[in-house]
């Protein structure tokens, strides 16, 4: 489940670099809510992770919510969120 974290995470850092790109800034409306599933995902890991290293959790869901605040704040600053 921490890799899935991670791997999610660093999917969602993807889609937001692309999100930024000009004309594709309608793109953060799927990463937003991705990222979301993500942070929920990430969360669950760092829960359930007991005695087991709990950093690709951690990394995972920083990934995620680093992607949700950049995805929202590009839509806000583009018009996006009228």
């Amino acid at each position: 489940m921490q890799v899935l974290s991670l791997v999610w995470g660093i999917l969602a850092i993807l889609g937001m670099v692309v999100g930024f790109v000009p004309c594709l800034g309608a793109l953060n409306w799927l990463n937003i809510p991705f990222a979301a599933v993500g942070v929920i995902i990430g969360g669950v890991a760092l829960a359930t992770a007991g005695d087991r290293p709990k950093g690709a959790s951690i990394a995972g869901l920083i990934c995620c919510v680093i992607a949700v605040f950049f995805g929202i704040a590009r839509l806000a600053l583009g018009g996006g969120l009228v």
